[in-house]
């Protein structure tokens, strides 16, 4: 056996609750990831990786005009000096700066393989370069003239920027992704020529609300273009709130091909969907047979975009095939907008548009402040010089002679001609070629030239409208580089209303209209049969069963069917099995109570009324329109007491109803005796004194009152004949006329 361990002594324990410890440990984790990983500065749009990128890429002078450098150089430097984590991760970052269907402003400018639109990876870090773009140049200017603060690295041997100085808006510009802990943000790209108008707006009215700026700002202007087919105030909304979304569509055309054909052309997609997927998704619904009315779909993209849809004939209508193909497939999409920014860089935060611009401008205004405060000290310190060069230059014979005798010339020359130390220095260090007398003429214009500027600088910081003037200039001159007439700068996102589509039945539109043959057997099996069949002496039924019913209808239409417990069910024509079975149980298709069966099955027609009655005589109109269900449980339309059941759906086209109880009498009266309901118990229709009702048909009094007998023979009662049975709803009525069927049924 081995030797027993003992524990340590009490003295190196130390007991901690578990529940604080997990706590502590997880909101320092959660704030690591909030504040250094996961969520933009509001100031400058970026989150650390990508400032420490841009900064590591300005150390190594890869600026918008120099030549590129290996992206491994980058990473390498990135990685060992600024942000220790994964090599990967850091070259994830650095491809997506660059490429200009993720980025509407890309940051760095690359070469070599960087990926494509089509979801595929970037090559190896090894074989690709990379150089600053120029609004990556914007985002850095002046960060050498303490404009921003610097902090240690994490290994406490360099410094790096707690923020760039950013003259251009990349907040918006160039949106943003991130999952933090509890808290996401997304933020679409913008058009920064629209947000320079609105920053502009904002300085000249302090107070204006996100609503005023929408009007510069109408919405996203997404790197693949597309259609944005929000409502204005919804995109107001969103503005005002920084919540919210856009719906985008790709932008297509209609291509004539010749001889009446045509092809969809679509040129711009959503964006962040990779077309690859996009194309495989319609591919997938076209195998599902999902898109009837697609026959093809190709991608013929080179540089641009082109993805080609065939329609299945020159018959179908473009609108409908893109609306189905919208709702279907990622055609269509929503792009979220949720602005939750390190506000002033430390509190996370939703900001609204307004809110961010005015972060933005603060901002500018403190880096002019501190690069102005930077220039007035450079100045300072040259005009000392100058001063101290000037006084000399008055006797250089004398400052000569000190240099070449004495043993401490510094402290000599700072005695004799009462210099500071600085203007000593800079003396010692003056060439001989400087000693000339045009070189005094020069020093005396640099110090004027300065004295002037230092005049102007100080007027600067002295006046908070001069320091909002000198942003808005600047500004201005961004706007310029990225106006409207610029490759970079032209709108690339449209505005749209969507089509109206409300008169559009979709789940009709989906289905190429066949005629069909619905069949129905006694024991409740459906199927359907291509083309109107008149004969269907040949169709076979399953044992002993036989057929109930059969119609003509078409793919597109909605069948009804009702039960004898009062519901109506719906059942697409489109989804019923074929005919080369016995088809399917109707049950089976519906979710129909135990012990119910059906009592009718015919094709909804829109407009229309039934009559519908249950075994205790009671019943009432009902329009179609209220009858069609979109679920398997139907709908409850007639209310039946326990042990009466429905028996009567006739359609009610006509101004009388003829109705006969199983005790043989027949009532005719006029049908506005009966009331049109949506659901109920309706009225009583005849009086018995034992049984119920038999059978019951709406018809045209002038017409006068057909059946059909045993024999298969239409007999006809006319108007006139019928006065004896004329009467009121609810009485009991008398035996029928003569030829009536023993069926004591009308059909």
């Amino acid at each position: 056996m081995g030797k027993v361990v003992s524990p340590p002594s009490g003295g190196e324990i130390e007991s901690v609750n578990l529940k604080d410890a997990l706590e502590e440990r997880y909101l320092a984790y959660a704030l690591s990831t909030i504040m250094h990983r996961a969520l933009p500065d509001a100031r400058d749009g970026l989150k650390p990786v990508h400032r420490r990128i841009l900064h590591a890429m300005r150390l190594l002078r890869l600026d918008p005009k120099s030549a590129p450098k290996k992206c491994a150089r980058v990473v390498g430097d990135v990685m060992g000096q600024y942000h220790p984590h994964g090599d990967q991760s850091i070259y994830d970052a650095l491809v997506r700066m660059a490429q200009d269907f993720a980025q509407r402003y890309p940051l760095v400018e690359g070469q070599g393989n960087f990926g494509n639109i089509d979801g595929d990876n970037a090559a190896a870090m090894r074989y690709t370069e990379a150089r600053l773009t120029e609004v990556a140049r914007l985002l850095l200017e002046g960060i050498d003239e303490d404009a921003v603060d610097f902090r240690e690295t994490y290994d406490q041997t360099n410094e790096e920027p707690v923020v760039l100085p950013a003259a251009f808006p990349n907040l918006l510009a160039n949106g943003s992704q991130g999952i933090a802990v509890g808290m996401a943000t997304s933020i679409p790209p913008h058009n920064a020529y629209e947000l320079c108008d609105a920053a502009l707006h904002l300085i000249k009215e302090p107070g204006a609300t996100s609503d005023d700026l929408a009007q510069f700002v109408p919405g996203p202007d997404l790197p693949t273009g597309g259609i944005i087919v929000e409502t204005p105030s919804s995109i107001a909304e969103t503005y005002r709130t920084g919540r919210g979304s856009f719906r985008v569509r790709a932008r297509w055309e209609k291509e004539d091909t010749g001889r009446g054909t045509w092809n969809i052309v679509i040129t711009e997609i959503p964006y962040s969907v990779p077309k690859s997927r996009l194309i495989e998704k319609i591919a997938e619904l076209l195998q599902d047979k999902k898109l009837p009315l697609l026959a093809d779909v190709r991608d013929e993209s080179a540089e641009d975009i082109r993805v080609v849809l065939e329609p299945r004939s020159r018959t179908v209508d473009p609108i409908i095939l893109m609306e189905s193909l919208f709702r279907l497939t990622e055609l269509e999409s929503r792009i979220p907008m949720n602005v939750n920014v390190l506000a002033g860089g430390k509190v996370p935060k939703v900001l609204s548009l307004a809110e961010c611009l005015r972060e933005w401008l603060d901002h500018r205004r403190e880096v002019l402040v501190r690069r102005s405060t930077f220039r007035l000290a450079a100045i300072d310190k040259r005009l000392e010089i100058l001063g101290g060069l000037l006084i000399v230059y008055l006797d250089l014979d004398r400052v000569i002679k000190i240099i070449r005798e004495e043993d401490e010339p510094k402290a000599e020359l700072m005695r004799f001609f009462k210099l500071t130390d600085m203007q000593a220095n800079a003396i010692l260090d003056t060439r001989l070629r400087s000693l000339r007398k045009l070189e005094e003429m020069e020093l005396k214009s640099e110090q004027k030239s300065l004295q002037d500027e230092k005049a102007s600088v100080e007027d600067l910081l002295g006046s908070d409208k001069l320091q909002w003037k000198t942003v808005a200039w600047e500004i201005k001159e961004v706007r310029k580089a990225f106006g409207p007439d610029t490759a970079i700068g032209k709108r690339r996102t449209t505005f749209a209303e969507m089509p109206d589509t409300s008169d559009i039945d979709f789940a009709e539109a989906m289905v190429e209209r066949e005629p069909v043959t619905v069949i129905v057997s006694e024991k409740g099996w459906i199927r359907a049969l291509k083309g109107h069949l008149a004969d269907l002496s040949t169709v076979q039924f399953k044992g002993d069963d036989s057929l109930k019913t059969s119609f003509f209808t078409e793919t597109t239409a909605k069948i009804v069917v009702v039960a004898n417990n009062g519901r109506f069910y719906t059942v697409e024509a489109s989804k019923l099995p074929g005919g080369r079975g016995f088809g399917d149980p109707i049950r089976l298709m519906v979710d129909l109570e135990e012990g119910a069966d059906f009592i009718a099955v015919f094709p909804y027609k829109a407009g229309a009324k039934l009559l519908v009655a249950g075994t205790d005589g009671r019943g009432f109109i009902v329009p179609t329109d209220d009858v069609t269900a979109n679920t398997r449980k139907g709908k409850q339309i007639l209310n039946v007491d326990p042990g009466a059941k429905a028996v009567i759906c006739a359609e009610a086209e006509g101004d009388h109803v003829a109705v006969v109880g199983q005790n043989r009498k027949l009532i005719v009266f006029p049908l506005i005796q009966v009331p049109e309901m949506t659901r109920g118990k309706g009225v009583r229709l005849q009086r018995y004194k034992e049984g119920g009702i038999s059978d019951a048909k709406v018809f045209r009094l002038a017409e006068g009152l057909t059946w059909k007998d045993t024999a298969g023979r239409t007999w006809t009662v006319g108007k006139d004949d019928l006065r004896d049975w004329i009467g009121n709803r609810a009485e009991a009525g008398r035996l029928p006329p003569k030829g009536f069927p023993k069926s004591n049924r009308f059909e």
